[in-house]
């Protein structure tokens, strides 16, 4: 593989991995490795709820 051509594919997976981060608050980026290669990336983001019910419900 020439030089710049891994260059850019160096570039092109760090800027996915920044990207993903930037658009979540919370969860996790996974980057999945074969053969010394970046293969994949994967996200999981999370939503954090309350531990407080809201102030509106009721229990009956």
């Amino acid at each position: 593989m020439p030089q710049q051509t891994a260059e850019i594919e160096v570039e092109s997976w760090i800027d996915i991995v920044k990207q993903k981060v930037s658009a979540m608050r919370f969860g996790s980026v996974q980057i999945i490795v074969h053969e010394g290669r970046v293969t994949q990336v994967e996200s999981t983001e999370k939503t954090r709820l309350s531990a407080e019910p809201p102030a509106t419900q009721t229990r009956k």
